[in-house]
C-alpha cells in the first residue's frame, strides 16, 4: 500500500498537510495560524480565544437545519519524542511518515496521529460539501498533551453545541464515557556542588530502547520505567560503597512512561570491577523481568571525565527517594463490571539535573478523585521526607459517565447498523478534556472515540489504517441521526 491509497483519501490528505505543520505542546502557534487561515478562507465563521484554542463552525446541509448542534473536538499538539540517534527539530521539520503493511508510522519520531488523525477528520468534515450534516462546531484545543492548558482556559460560551464527541481517544470499537483525573508533583533538591573526589573513579551508565507507552492507557502493561531502573542501580550502589551522584537525567514528559536515561557517579577506584559485576547482574535481571514487554532495551556502561558532583546527602536522600517512591498500578476499579480497568496509578516520569538542583517529575492519575488525593499524598509525602521542595498543581478532573446519555445511545445504534456488533462502552484510566468540559458545559453530552493508535508518545507510534475509515464511516452516520431541537 502507497500514501497515495490510504483512505478515506480526504482524511489522509489533511492529515499529511498537518504533519507539515510543527505543533508541539505549548509551541502551537503556527498550527493556529494555519487553522485560522484554513477557516477563514473557506468562508466557514473561525474564532480564535485568548487561549490559542479554534472554533470554526459550518451550518447544516438543506434538510438537517432543524437538528442539534454537535460539537467535534480534537488536540491540535503532539509530544515530540524521537530516537536518541534521529536529528530532528520538532520546531521546524515536518514529521516524515511511511506505510509499514496495515500501520502509518513515523521516521524514528512520534507521528502525531495524537491526535492529529483526529484534527484531520474534522478538516474533511468542514472541507466536503456533499456530506449530510446538522450544524458543526469543529474545535481544536491547543496543549492538551503538557497540562490540558487549551481546555482549562476555554471560558463558557465559546462552545455552544449539545452533543460533543472528543475524537481523541486510540481503539476503534472502544466508546468511552468516562475518563480519569490527574495530577503531577514536582519534587525539587537544591544543593551545591562539590569538588570531584580524587580517590574516585568516574561512570557513566545508560539504559534505552525500552517500550515506554502513554502513562494512563499503558501503566497496566508491566512496562519497565527507565528511573526506576537506574535509581534501582544506584541505591544498591550506595548502600556497599561511598557513591557520588554527579547527574541523573532520565524521562521527558509525566504522561509517558520513561523509555531511556543516564546517569554519572563516582565510586573509591577499588570499587569499580564490582560495579561493573553489578550492573551486569542488574542488566540480566531487568530483562528477564520484562522479557516479554521491552525485548529491545539496551545497557551501557563506560568510564567518564571527573566532574563536580552533588553532596553526599542530597545524593542519598534523592536514590532513597526515587527508590521508594511508587510507581505503576496503585488499585483497580473496585466495581465489578469494571474491575479490568486501572482505577489509581503513579507514574515516575522524569528526573532532570542542572547545575545546583535535581527536578523530580510525577503524575497521579485516579478515576475515584478522593483515592487521586490519597496518590498525590502517597508521592508528596516521600519527597517530603527526603528534604525535597514539593510542589503539585490543581490537575483535572475525571468525567463522570452519564448514565442517561442520548448520544452514548446514538453512537452504540449506528456503530451495530454498520458493523453489525456491539462497540465496547467503558471508561478510560488516561485524561481527556472532556474532564473540564463538563465543569464549564454540564448539560454537555459526550462521547469519545477514535481510530487504532500504538505505542503513542513514542517513535514506535502508529495508526491503524483500516480503522480511520471506520471511524470516518461511523461519524457520518452518527450526524445523519442527530436528533431535532
Amino acid at each position: 500500500m502507497n500514501k497515495s491509497d490510504l483512505k478515506p483519501k480526504e482524511v489522509f490528505e489533511q492529515f499529511a498537510k498537518i504533519n507539515q505543520i510543527p505543533r508541539p505542546s505549548k509551541r502551537e502557534e503556527k498550527m493556529i495560524d494555519y487553522l485560522r487561515n484554513w477557516g477563514e478562507s473557506r468562508g466557514l465563521e473561525t474564532h480564535v480565544d485568548e487561549t490559542g484554542n479554534v472554533l470554526i463552525r459550518k451550518p447544516a446541509t438543506p434538510g438537517y437545519e432543524n437538528r442539534k448542534t454537535v460539537i467535534l473536538q480534537s488536540h491540535m499538539d503532539m509530544v515530540c519524542d524521537k530516537l536518541v540517534d534521529v536529528e530532528f527539530d520538532f520546531d521546524n521539520d515536518p514529521i516524515q511518515t511511511y506505510v509499514d503493511g496495515e500501520w502509518l508510522k513515523a521516521k524514528g519520531t512520534t507521528l502525531g496521529a495524537d491526535d492529529g488523525i483526529g484534527d484531520a477528520i474534522e478538516l474533511a468534515l468542514l472541507d466536503s460539501d456533499t456530506i449530510e450534516h446538522g450544524p458543526i462546531e469543529c474545535v481544536f484545543t491547543r496543549d492538551e498533551e503538557t497540562g490540558l492548558t487549551g481546555a482549562m482556559g476555554m471560558k463558557a460560551g465559546f462552545m455552544t453545541g449539545d452533543y460533543l464527541i472528543n475524537l481523541d481517544s486510540e481503539d476503534e470499537g472502544q466508546i468511552f464515557v468516562s475518563c480519569a483525573g490527574g495530577r503531577n508533583t514536582h519534587a525539587t533538591f537544591h544543593f551545591d556542588r562539590e569538588p570531584a573526589p580524587a580517590t574516585h573513579f568516574f561512570i557513566t551508565a545508560q539504559v534505552k530502547g525500552l517500550k515506554g507507552g502513554h502513562s494512563g492507557d499503558d501503566i497496566e502493561k508491566k512496562r519497565a520505567n527507565a528511573v526506576k531502573i537506574l535509581a534501582r542501580f544506584l541505591y544498591e550502589q550506595q548502600e556497599k560503597t561511598d557513591l557520588r551522584l554527579a547527574s541523573f537525567n532520565a524521562g521527558k514528559l509525566h504522561n509517558a512512561i520513561p523509555r531511556d536515561g543516564r546517569i554519572v557517579f563516582a565510586i573509591p577506584a577499588d570499587s569499580k570491577d564490582q560495579a561493573r559485576a553489578d550492573w551486569n547482574m542488574l542488566t540480566a535481571a531487568v530483562e528477564d523481568e520484562f522479557h516479554v514487554t521491552d525485548v529491545e532495551m539496551q545497557f551501557s556502561m563506560e568510564s567518564c571525565d571527573a566532574q563536580p558532583v552533588m553532596p553526599k546527602d542530597v545524593s542519598t536522600r534523592l536514590i532513597q527517594a526515587l527508590q521508594a517512591c511508587d510507581n505503576g498500578v496503585f488499585a483497580m476499579c473496585q466495581d465489578e463490571a469494571l474491575a479490568w480497568m486501572v482505577e489509581t496509578s503513579s507514574n515516575l516520569a522524569a528526573v532532570t539535573t542542572t547545575a545546583d538542583e535535581v527536578d523530580v517529575l510525577s503524575s497521579q492519575r485516579s478515576n475515584v478523585m478522593s483515592n487521586l488525593d490519597n496518590m498525590c499524598a502517597t508521592i508528596k509525602a516521600t519527597f517530603q521526607l527526603a528534604g525535597a521542595d514539593v510542589i503539585q498543581n490543581d490537575g483535572y478532573p475525571a468525567w463522570k459517565m452519564n448514565p442517561e446519555s442520548k448520544l452514548t445511545e446514538i453512537v452504540v445504534e449506528t456503530y451495530k447498523k454498520l458493523f453489525g456488533k456491539d462497540p465496547i462502552v467503558k471508561g478510560i484510566h488516561a485524561g481527556l478534556e472532556c474532564g473540564l468540559f463538563s465543569e464549564r458545559y454540564p448539560n454537555l453530552d459526550m462521547v469519545s472515540f477514535g481510530p487504532t493508535l500504538r505505542f503513542v508518545h513514542t517513535p514506535d507510534e502508529r495508526l491503524l489504517i483500516p480503522t480511520v475509515q471506520m471511524v470516518w464511516n461511523h461519524l457520518l452516520e452518527i450526524l445523519k441521526n442527530i436528533p431535532e431541537k
